[in-house]
C-alpha cells in the first residue's frame, strides 16, 4: 500500500456520500487521511454498556439512536431534543436542552458514540446534553471494531476528535486512521524533513509524529507532534517563498529614472505634509527601482496612514521615466483595486494629486472607462469607450491605469508596464496577481498594499518573498477614534451621539451583520440585525428626521455607486451597510459609526470598520453594539478600546483567539496547526533561516525532491483562489 494511493482502493465499502464527504475534507489519498489532524482530544469517561452506566458519572457509550424528536419540557415548556440510545444491554434517554434542532441531525438507527453525565431522578435517568459522534458504519462493523471484548478504549485514553463532514464522522475517521496504523503504512512514508533539522530542533520522525498526533498517550505527545508538523508546514512555505525570491532576483526589470528633486517637488504639492513613515516607504521603493531586478515589496499601513500617497509618489517617478532607448513615451503603472467603489475613489484621489502635473490617468472597471484630464475641462475626467481606452493604454498614451480585476483582461495590453500596485492584495486570487505581473515580457516592479494589520510572524510567513515597509504613523492632526462598547441597555447613548453629530452637519454609518432578516423557518439561521430591517426601524423609530440610505453586496454596481454618491455628497445622513464598506470607503464628513452584532466580527475587522470615520481632523466616535454581552465578549471587545493601533490589535487577536480570527480567516491557505505555530516568532524565524540557507545552496531543490514537492504544495495552497 502506497501512501499516495487513493483512499477508495483500501476502504472498499465507501458509500457515495462518504466519498463526497471525504472530498470536501480534501481527503483523497492515504497521505491526505494521515495529514487530516484532530481538532482536539477528549479524555473520555469510563466506557461500557448502558446497563452498567452509574448515576452521576461521566460515561462514554456506543449504541443505536431510536426515536429522535424535538419537544418541550413538561413544566417549563423549554424546547429540547430527545432520543433513546440502545445497545444489547438496554437503553437510556438522551436530552439536549434548548437545542431542539439536534433532533433533525439524528436519524433512527444511527450508530453513535455518546459522552456525557448520567443524571435525572431514580425513576427517570438520562444523559444531559451529551456529545454525539455520528458514524455511518454498519452495526456489524461496530460489533467488530468497537464492542469486541478487550477492544474498548481504556477509561483515561485520549480520544481524537476530527473535523468532519456530512457523511463522514469523527469516529469513522478515527477508525480509518487506526486501520492504516495496523497496516503500518505510516512507516513507509518518506520524511521530507532532513535528519539534521530534526536533530537540531529536537523534532520526532514522521512516523512517530503521526502516531503521537492521532493516538497520543498523553497531551505532551500530541503537542510535540503538532510542533513538528507546524514546523514542517511553515518550513515548506518559507522554501516556496525563498524560491520565488531567488527567481525574482534573476529577472530583469525596466529601469526607472529616479530624480529625487522632481520627486520632492511632487510630494511637496500634496495637500498635507507627509509623515516620516511615508518618506521612509517612498525612499525604500525608489531604492528598489534603482536595482536591476523587479521589486517585490509589501506596504502595510494602518487605516488612514496614507498608503495611497506613497503609491502616487512612486507612480509619478515611473510615469516620468522613458522606456530604454526611447526619446518619447513613458513607462506605465497598473494599480489594481478589489472593488469598483475603491477603484473610483483612488482614481479621484490620484486626480487631486496630479492636477498640477500633466500626466494622463485612466480608470477601467467592469462598468466604465475614464481618462484624466478631459480635453474640454482639464481639471476633470471624461468617459471614453473601452476600445479607445485599450488603444491608448496599448500605445502608451495613458501612463497610469487604475482599475479593478478588469486590468487583467486579455484585451487590455500595456506597452511598457514597469510598476504594478495591488491594493488590499489579499482580496485577490493568486491568478489575478500573476496575470497582472505577467502583463509584459519584462516583469514589473510589484507593490502589494494592505490596510489589514498583520502580526509580524504572519507577515514573515505569508509574505516571505516580499520586503516589508510599515506606515506606523498617522497624518498630522488625526485624532484617535473614541471607542465604546455598549450593552443592549445602553444603546440610547450611541443614538444620542449620532443625533448630536448630525446636528452639526456630520454623517454616520450603521453596520449590520446581515442583508435580510433571517428565515424564521430555519432554526440554524444567524439571528442578527439586517441592513434592510434596521434601516427601516431607524427611519421609523429613532431618526425620523434623517435621510437614511443602504449599501450591501447584493445591490447592482449602479445601485452601489448611486448609494455611495448620495452619502459622499451629503444628501444621505446615515448609511446602513454590511461590512462591504470595510475597506477604503472614504467620506471625511462621516464621524460616527455604530457596529451592530459586534461580537460576530473579528477584532481586526472591527478595526477596519472603525477606520471609516478616521478620514478627517474632526473628532470621531465608534460604538460597538454586541447582541450578547457576556464576559468573553466583554473581554475581547475591551481590546478594541485599549489597543493603540491596528498592529497591536492584530497581535492581541492572534494571541487571544488564534489566527483564524484575523481578517479573512481561511484566506491565507494555511492549516490551523501552522496558524497556531505562527504565534511562535522563534519557530517562524528558524524555519525562515533554514529555508534561506538551503535555497542559497540549492536554488531549485534538485537534491531534495521531497522538499521540492512540499514547497510546491505550499505554494499552491497559500493565497488560495
Amino acid at each position: 500500500m502506497q501512501p499516495s494511493d487513493l483512499l477508495s482502493q483500501h476502504f472498499t465499502r465507501l458509500k457515495p456520500d462518504q466519498k463526497k464527504a471525504l472530498g470536501k475534507l480534501g481527503i483523497h489519498t492515504i497521505r491526505d487521511l494521515l495529514y487530516h489532524f484532530p481538532a482536539r482530544y477528549e479524555a473520555q469517561g469510563p466506557t461500557g454498556t448502558i446497563s452498567g452506566a452509574k448515576f452521576g458519572t461521566e460515561v462514554t457509550l456506543y449504541g443505536t439512536i431510536r426515536k429522535p424528536e424535538a419537544k418541550k419540557s413538561w413544566k417549563t415548556r423549554r424546547p429540547m431534543a430527545e432520543a433513546w440510545l440502545e445497545d444489547a444491554s438496554g437503553k437510556i434517554k438522551l436530552r439536549w436542552f434548548s437545542q431542539p434542532y439536534i433532533a433533525k441531525m439524528l436519524a433512527d438507527g444511527m450508530v453513535v458514540r455518546a459522552t456525557g453525565k448520567v443524571t435525572g431522578t431514580d425513576s427517570s435517568v438520562y444523559i444531559a446534553n451529551p456529545e454525539i459522534d455520528r458514524t455511518p458504519v454498519t452495526p456489524e462493523d461496530v460489533h467488530d471494531n468497537l464492542f469486541k471484548e478487550g477492544d474498548m478504549p481504556e477509561s483515561k485514553e485520549l480520544f481524537a476528535i476530527y473535523p468532519e463532514s456530512k457523511g463522514v464522522s469523527s469516529l469513522w475517521l478515527l477508525h480509518a486512521v487506526r486501520k492504516v496504523f495496523e497496516a503500518k503504512v505510516h512507516e513507509t512514508i518518506a520524511d521530507p524533513l532532513p535528519n539534521e533539522i530534526l536533530e537540531r530542533y529536537n523534532l520526532p520522525s514522521l512516523s512517530t509524529a503521526l502516531v503521537w498526533m492521532h493516538a497520543p498517550r498523553a497531551l505532551p505527545d500530541a503537542q510535540v507532534a503538532r510542533k513538528r508538523f507546524a514546523f514542517e508546514e511553515v518550513f515548506a512555505i518559507q522554501l516556496a517563498s525563498q524560491m520565488q525570491r531567488a527567481a525574482a532576483l534573476s529577472e530583469k526589470a525596466l529601469p526607472v529614472e529616479v530624480d529625487r528633486g522632481t520627486l520632492n517637488e511632487f510630494v511637496a504639492s500634496f495637500p498635507f505634509p507627509p509623515t516620516e513613515a511615508q518618506h521612509r516607504a517612498i525612499e525604500s521603493i525608489i531604492l528598489d527601482f534603482e536595482q536591476g531586478h523587479p521589486m517585490r515589496r509589501l506596504l502595510e499601513g494602518d487605516v488612514g496612514s496614507g498608503k495611497t500617497a506613497v503609491a502616487a509618489a512612486t507612480s509619478y517617478m515611473v510615469a516620468v521615466s522613458r522606456p530604454p532607448g526611447r526619446k518619447s513615451g513613458t513607462l506605465q503603472v497598473a494599480y489594481m483595486c478589489p472593488t469598483e467603489i475603491l477603484a473610483k475613489q483612488h482614481f479621484s484621489t490620484f486626480v487631486s494629486y496630479f492636477k498640477d502635473h500633466p500626466i494622463p490617468i485612466g480608470l477601467i472597471t467592469g462598468s466604465e472607462c475614464r481618462k484624466f484630464p478631459s480635453k474640454i475641462r482639464r481639471e476633470e475626467s471624461t468617459k471614453i469607450s473601452r476600445a479607445q481606452f485599450s488603444k491608448w493604454v496599448a500605445n502608451g498614451e495613458i501612463p497610469i491605469v487604475i482599475g479593478t480585476h478588469a486590468l487583467v483582461y486579455k484585451s487590455l495590453q500595456f506597452q511598457n508596464l514597469a510598476y504594478a500596485i495591488i491594493d488590499e492584495q489579499h482580496r485577490f486570487g493568486k491568478v489575478h496577481r500573476q496575470k497582472l505581473v505577467r502583463k509584459d515580457t519584462v516583469s514589473p516592479h510589484l507593490l502589494s498594499m494592505t490596510a489589514t494589520p498583520i502580526p509580524r510572524t504572519l507577515a514573515l510567513t505569508i509574505y516571505g518573498d516580499l520586503d516589508l515597509s510599515l506606515l506606523d504613523q498617522m497624518p498630522l492632526g488625526r485624532k484617535p477614534v473614541i471607542t465604546e462598547v455598549l450593552g443592549p441597555e445602553k444603546r440610547e447613548q450611541a443614538y444620542t451621539r449620532v443625533r448630536s453629530e448630525l446636528a452639526i452637519g456630520r454623517q454616520a454609518y450603521v453596520i449590520c451583520p446581515r442583508i435580510d432578516e433571517p428565515d424564521p423557518t430555519k432554526e440554524l439561521a444567524v439571528q442578527a440585525r439586517s441592513v434592510k430591517a434596521e434601516a427601516e426601524r431607524l427611519r421609523r423609530e429613532v431618526f425620523p428626521d434623517a435621510t437614511i440610505g443602504i449599501l450591501h453586496s447584493k445591490m447592482t454596481p449602479k445601485e452601489k455607486e448611486e448609494s455611495m454618491a448620495k452619502f459622499e455628497n451629503g444628501s444621505v445622513d446615515i448609511l446602513v451597510a454590511t461590512s462591504v464598506v470595510e475597506v477604503g470607503v472614504n467620506v471625511p464628513n462621516a464621524t460616527v459609526i455604530l457596529i451592530e452584532g459586534a461580537e460576530r466580527f473579528g477584532l481586526s475587522q472591527l478595526h477596519q470598520l472603525r477606520g471609516r470615520v478616521i478620514r478627517s481632523t474632526h473628532q470621531a466616535y465608534c460604538f460597538a453594539l454586541p447582541e450578547s454581552y457576556g464576559p468573553a465578549t466583554r473581554d475581547r471587545l475591551k481590546a478594541l478600546m485599549t489597543a493603540k493601533d491596528g498592529f497591536e490589535l492584530a497581535e492581541y487577536d492572534l494571541a487571544l483567539r488564534g489566527a483564524g480570527e484575523l481578517t479573512g480567516a481561511r484566506q491565507w491557505g494555511i492549516s490551523d496547526i501552522a496558524m497556531e505555530a505562527i504565534q511562535n516568532i522563534r519557530m517562524v524565524e528558524a524555519a525562515r533561516t533554514e529555508a534561506k540557507n538551503l535555497i542559497q545552496k540549492d536554488p531549485s531543490l534538485s537534491s531534495c525532491p521531497l522538499l521540492k514537492m512540499a514547497a510546491a504544495r505550499a505554494e499552491e495552497s497559500v493565497h488560495p483562489e
